[in-house]
């Protein structure tokens, strides 16, 4: 009995299902007490990240191993054959469970005055995801990892069917489908490793290390085909742009911010980590996927309309910065990778706000209904600039120093083999700025253009206070990102020596 409460009262436990306990609450409040389930929900919420700050308080940026390590048995099949509740958390995944649990709470009081329908609902849902996503960052073994990764799909599933869009029957299955496409075949994978190896646990598997290249190989290929899904990797970003629309904006921030990156988490956690030798074979076509995406979400981001559309290209973009780092197998390129990872939660995270607040005033995300809305909101204006400098990387904000490591890890790359991939990847910066300087443009310089615009509000404190959290960090990783890199360092280090790449082979 002392230690199932040993278990249950530990520091990722707590910050993993905490929201289990907003949710039960939130179940006994009647419906029509709309403030008190949201004040419950975001309460719940703000709980949660100020547990991952205990954690973070907890966390020694000196130990690469795991830590905080919880592990029981959950299923026991015969005598050799389990399936653990294993949780730990090392610096691959320390600040991936800070942005999620930062990002579920802005999001949710974004979304205090947007959503009237439902709110109880609502609510839950957003607690159940956060479960999700947490878990699968720090899940330890395969199946646990594969059943919080399922669970997801659910509530993201309502959240767009329910409070999204016109299209948002059609966006809601097109996401479910696509996952659980690539899932399945991660799910056959799973169970293989089980089933040949006699373990799901994660850390066991590494320390055993005795896969044949083979079939590596093909194990890669099937994570591989649920984590690019999620990414989205090109060509498999169909799924995103049609889900983004519909959303709520809530909903968009939360997929954008956390969700996309459960697929790079994935690479980086299980892909690099279980399949070493099958990560150099592939590193050459994933960063070449990883390329093509970066130039191909800036083109098409560009002749965009629909401003939502637009963020939500970009994040193709964006994300194939990541997974170029990734595979570079080298620290600058994984470490520049983890922090793009934040920075893009961060950012993109913003942009999906700013867009939800005008939204919320005008009911319209067409950059022709806009032009010279700096001159109507001028705090509005002057925030969004600052998000979309972050977005194209501008030195001195945060999205400068994750493409910039990225693209000195890919340079350097003994892995990749080539500079190209920087070069070409460096187009993307600039691709980049056209996209997010046009739309900007488009939206806020000039005069005037629509006479509904000049009636316009400018930023309320509840909107100010959702933006602040986000415009501190922006300035505080481009400013200062040694914090950042310390907390990962050490398990980064480890994983590129077991990957048999070091520091030592950036630019020679």
């Amino acid at each position: 009995m002392s230690e199932f409460i040993l278990h249950i009262t530990s520091t990722l436990t707590v910050v993993t299902f905490f929201p289990l306990v907003g949710v039960f609450v939130l179940l006994l409040i009647n419906k029509e007490k709309k403030d008190l389930l949201r004040w419950v929900g975001v309460g719940t919420a703000l709980l949660t990240f100020i547990f991952s700050l205990v954690m973070l308080g907890q966390f020694d940026s000196q130990d690469a191993g795991m830590q905080l390590v919880v592990s029981e048995t959950w299923i026991q099949i015969g005598s050799n054959w389990s399936i653990d509740y294993h949780l730990g958390v090392d610096g691959l995944s320390v600040l991936l469970v800070l942005l999620g649990t930062l990002l579920t709470p802005i999001a949710m009081f974004a979304s205090w005055t947007a959503i009237e329908e439902r709110v109880k609902e609502y609510m839950i849902f957003f607690l159940l995801l956060e479960v999700g996503m947490t878990g699968v960052f720090l899940a330890l073994d395969l199946f646990l990892f594969y059943i919080f990764w399922e669970f997801t799909l659910v509530p993201m599933y309502f959240l767009i069917g329910i409070w999204g869009g016109e299209n948002r029957i059609y966006a809601s299955i097109k996401f479910f489908l696509y996952t659980m496409a690539g899932s399945i075949l991660m799910l056959v994978a799973v169970l293989w490793i089980g089933t040949v190896q006699g373990t799901f646990s994660y850390t066991a598997l590494v320390s055993m290390g005795n896969i044949p290249l083979g079939t590596q190989r093909w194990l890669f290929l099937a994570f591989a085909a649920a984590f690019a899904i999620k990414v989205p990797m090109w060509p498999l970003h169909s799924w995103l742009p049609d889900a983004h629309v519909e959303a709520p904006t809530a909903g968009s921030v939360i997929l954008a911010g956390v969700l996309l990156k459960l697929g790079t988490y994935g690479f980086l956690r299980f892909n690099l980590g279980l399949f070493p030798d099958a990560s150099h074979y592939f590193a050459p076509s994933i960063a070449f996927l990883a390329v093509v995406g970066i130039i191909y979400g800036a083109i098409v981001s560009y002749p965009q309309k629909d401003v939502k559309k637009l963020v939500a290209y970009s994040s193709v973009s964006h994300l194939g910065f990541v997974m170029l780092g990734l595979f570079a197998l080298n620290d600058l390129g994984i470490q520049g990778a983890i922090l793009q990872m934040v920075n893009h939660g961060i950012s993109t995270g913003a942009l999906f706000l700013i867009v939800g607040m005008i939204y919320e005033r005008r009911h319209t995300r067409s950059l022709d209904e806009f032009g010279g809305l700096w001159t109507v909101m001028p705090l509005y204006g002057s925030l969004t600039l600052i998000v979309v400098l972050s977005s194209m990387g501008l030195p001195g904000l945060n999205g400068f120093v994750g493409e910039f490591t990225i693209l000195l890890g890919a340079f350097g790359s003994q892995a990749l083999g080539s500079y190209f991939y920087s070069i070409f990847a460096a187009l993307g910066v600039i691709l980049a700025a056209i996209y997010m300087l046009w739309m900007f443009q488009k939206m806020f310089l000039g005069s005037v253009s629509n006479e509904k615009n000049t009636l316009l509000q400018d930023l309320n404190w509840r909107e100010i206070v959702v933006l602040v959290p986000l415009l501190i960090l922006i300035f505080w990783i481009g400013l200062y990102p040694s914090p950042f890199f310390n907390l990962m360092s050490a398990s980064v280090e480890q994983l590129t020596a077991a990957l048999d790449f070091g520091t030592a082979l950036v630019l020679q």
